[in-house]
């Protein structure tokens, strides 16, 4: 028999009158508002993203019933209207959710970034992450947004894995514990805001991305138990309410729990009964409610037809099913799994249970009662105000990473090294996280005006030149990697803009080189020929300065590297 939720117990700890009102919520739904409060959708401001419906916010409350919400881009105001909206029409209140990563950057345009996992874990300081989660918190519960998807628990252990880079706090589980602890101390200090750990069973093993394929963490049964079970125990110890399942099989685990599973049987968390119900709920004791990761990814599309896999993932123990791909068309699958039991009655109720108990935790009936669920316009001047903007220039400084000088090549400054060349590496283009030139435009302004002449490579061109005239009038080759992308590439790498362009670092030994990543940690296995490497985790005015002040020696490299950014090449350390 599947573990049954206790809303009295932790996380929910509820009261009898707030599990009365989950009881009654209940025995009040008709089927189609039953199916509906199990899902979240993603409202995309500029066009619908993945519903494929024209529907107003009234229409989809009413036909849907959807029981939570996610939202990309949109301006503070655009935001807040959109949640005060769809709060002030519906008749259950949302759980609405943000991707809160490192500060409110996640939450909206306009919000503080203070600091990734990355950098929270070269910072050796709980101080960064703590940091991290409280204006995480204040920033999107001023949008009205109540629950937080991070901090990601994942544990980098493959340098080559990208798509937890950034986010993971650490290559160790003590590490990972450490930091994503104080996130969330952070992140509940002030705020009334649900948290959601992610993504279980666990990212980092490998180097492939989930939103392009199955995703499969290869360790043992003990190996698990040692490393991810210890984080997930830790979060489970300490109350955390939500837990994402990622589209991330455990092949080794599952055929342990469920014996004469075969490989072809084997599938992601988010549609594995054995993870969700047996190790999760059951072994593990979770108590509270499991989401899937986004349902577009295709880890979990590419495991059956969506017809099946929709009601499959609650079937399994999930018990809130992320993003639409067609409304009606979804609606209607959950629907059909629910009548034709595929969805057990007894499933369909634990789910409800599990996601109504949020909602009274939250305590959103009184507040859609009192008139206080809605949001002020008042309340987003906390939205990059100016003590977050200080919290981010001492996350900044303390985590900025020298990994190394082994030309010694620092410091600099606008004498020695005033004719700056700067070659700028940049990600994909026109992408989720589209690059733009605000990085390059930021490091050339900060340089200017400290007194530097700064020229522009440009990496389109294989011309080199003469390499003699190259070292008269080049007195410092600043190489700055804003690498960014997401879901469109396995993995993340340098790409220089042409063949042999004329930005590959041939010039290490004809000027004092020194190479900045603002995002990605590993590039030095692209460029082991640097012999002065930064990770300063970010591209923000705040980082860029710093970053700049400590190559000129006002200010002490304080960032402590792991041994993922050797990339296991010697030819890295030289």
């Amino acid at each position: 028999m599947a573990r049954l939720v206790d809303l009295s117990k932790k996380p929910y700890n509820l009261n009898p009158s707030q599990i009365e009102w989950v009881e009654s919520t209940i025995k009040g739904m008709t089927d189609e508002e039953k199916v509906g409060q199990l899902f979240t959708n993603l409202f995309f401001f500029g066009g619908d993203a993945f519903s494929g419906n024209n529907l107003s916010n009234k229409e989809i409350l009413e036909k849907y019933h959807i029981g939570g919400v996610r939202y990309m881009n949109g301006s503070p105001e655009d935001v807040q209207g959109l949640i005060n909206d769809l709060q002030s029409q519906t008749k259950i209140p949302l759980l609405v959710a943000a991707n809160c990563d490192s500060g409110g950057d996640g939450a909206v345009k306009g919000g503080t970034y203070i600091s990734s996992g990355a950098q929270s874990e070269a910072s050796r300081d709980p101080w960064v992450p703590y940091h991290a989660g409280l204006v995480s918190a204040r920033e999107e519960t001023a949008l009205g947004v109540n629950v937080n998807f991070d901090p990601c628990v994942d544990i980098l252990e493959n340098w080559r894995n990208t798509i937890v880079n950034t986010r993971a706090y650490g290559t160790t589980a003590e590490d990972v514990i450490k930091y994503t602890n104080a996130y969330v101390e952070g992140l509940k200090a002030e705020r009334e805001v649900v948290c959601c750990v992610k993504h279980f069973p666990g990212d980092g093993t490998e180097e492939r991305d989930q939103h392009l394929i199955l995703g499969v963490n290869e360790l043992s049964v003990e190996e698990w138990e040692n490393s991810f079970g210890k984080v997930y125990r830790n979060h489970i110890e300490n109350g955390v309410e939500m837990i994402m399942a990622g589209h991330i099989a455990l092949p080794e685990y599952q055929k342990a729990l469920r014996p004469g599973i075969e490989d072809k049987d084997v599938m992601p968390a988010t549609l594995a009964e054995e993870l969700i119900q047996d190790l999760l709920k059951e072994k593990l004791d979770f108590n509270g409610m499991v989401i899937t990761d986004a349902s577009h990814m295709l880890g979990m599309t590419s495991a059956m037809r969506r017809e099946d896999y929709v009601p499959g993932a609650i079937a399994a123990g999930c018990d809130m099913f992320l993003f639409f791909n067609n409304m009606e068309e979804d609606f209607n699958f959950m629907l059909k799994g629910y009548h034709n039991g595929v969805i057990t009655e007894e499933r369909m109720t634990d789910a409800l249970r599990r996601i109504l108990g949020l909602k009274a935790k939250l305590n959103l009936p009184e507040k859609q009662a009192n008139g206080t669920l809605l949001k002020d316009k008042k309340e987003l001047e906390v939205i990059g105000c100016a003590e977050h903007l200080e919290w981010q220039k001492e996350a900044a400084d303390r985590g900025i990473t020298l990994v190394k000088d082994t030309q010694q090549n620092l410091p600099i400054n606008p004498v020695d090294h005033k004719r700056v060349r700067l070659y700028y590496l940049d990600g994909e283009k026109g992408g989720i996280m589209a690059n733009d030139d605000s990085v390059l435009n930021r490091f050339v302004d900060e340089l200017t005006s400290r007194g530097y002449e700064v020229m522009v490579n440009d990496g389109n061109s294989r011309i080199k030149g003469r390499t003699l005239e190259y070292r008269v009038t080049v007195d410092l080759a600043l190489v700055v990697a804003n690498v960014i992308g997401y879901g469109a590439q396995n993995n993340y790498r340098i790409q220089w803009k042409t063949a042999m362009s004329n930005e590959v670092p041939w010039y290490v030994h004809e000027a004092p080189t020194v190479f900045v990543s603002t995002n990605f940690t590993t590039h030095l296995h692209d460029a082991t020929m640097v012999k002065t490497f930064i990770n300063a985790y970010h591209g923000n005015e705040n980082t860029v300065k710093a970053v700049i002040d400590k190559l000129e020696g006002k200010s002490e490299f304080k960032g402590t590297p792991n041994e993922l950014v050797w990339t296991e090449k010697w030819q890295a350390k030289l």
